[in-house]
């Protein structure tokens, strides 16, 4: 009965998706989160175990339990539920000794960003820092002035983050070697429980409604873009990431989806 309902589900979802075009990605059950970048995808289930994509088939990445993953050019972090941040190394997670982080993204050039737990406050690991971490020893972070509930980075046009008020913000820049930040840009508009950047910049957000949207009009002059588009989509969503033009979703009802445009 669960094949015939996912079944069910990605059929409504073709109906109303238009330009996109959606399908059932390889299946993965109780997702709840997914990162792509660098050509590769990992994702995270509600038991928090993280996995990676090989073909159609998702396999346990390392051993340790984690509720949030992130690929990128710094290699593959993330967060356990205690916000330890962990570092894969030869095959398996390695804790970092230093700061906790509710959610880290190595989407940047290079550079590692979080945000810590209770104060929200937004920090960034150095790329020399973040390549060389071989899982021993305590690690240097630089807070970038910004108090946020989720951040994102790509290699163009910038970070993207998500404040306590779901107030959306962009920074221009920030240098992996130095981490120093230009400032952060409101994005006027709607409230957003998080977004994503890809690596060619295009930028997705999950309003605090469940519904997804892509950023437009992002340029290097105008990082911000100009506005929202729907996406439209027959479930709620949860989560999203993009990468090489294909868009990973994983819904409210723990279906993970792959969309293209």
């Amino acid at each position: 009965m669960k094949v015939v309902a996912a079944f069910l589900l990605v059929l409504g979802c073709l109906a109303v998706s238009h330009a996109w075009r959606c399908r059932e990605g390889p299946r993965l059950y109780n997702a709840k989160q997914v990162d792509a970048g660098m050509g590769m995808v990992a994702a995270t289930d509600i038991y928090k175990r993280a996995y990676f994509l090989s073909g159609r088939n998702w396999y346990r990445l390392g051993t340790t339990t984690l509720k949030h993953v992130s690929v990128g050019p710094s290699g593959t972090w993330g967060t356990s539920a205690s916000n330890r941040v962990h570092k894969l190394v030869a095959g398996n997670f390695k804790q970092v000794n230093g700061l906790t982080m509710q959610q880290v993204d190595a989407g940047g050039n290079g550079q590692v960003v979080g945000v810590r737990p209770s104060n929200y406050l937004a920090y960034c690991l150095r790329e020399a820092y973040a390549l060389g971490y071989t899982g021993v020893g305590g690690l240097s972070w630089t807070y970038l002035a910004g108090s946020l509930k989720y951040l994102s980075c790509g290699p163009r046009f910038g970070c993207w983050g998500v404040n306590r008020q779901s107030r959306v913000y962009v920074s221009r820049a920030i240098s992996p070697t130095t981490c120093r930040n230009s400032g952060w840009i409101a994005v006027s508009g709607l409230a957003m429980k998080m977004v994503e950047v890809g690596t060619d910049g295009s930028v997705f957000g999950v309003s605090t409604a469940g519904k997804l949207y892509q950023r437009y009009g992002i340029s290097a002059r105008r990082p911000q873009g100009t506005g929202w588009r729907l996406v439209p989509m027959c479930m709620t969503v949860q989560h999203v990431s993009y990468d090489l033009r294909q868009l990973w979703v994983v819904t409210t009802s723990r279906l993970l989806m792959t969309c293209v445009h």
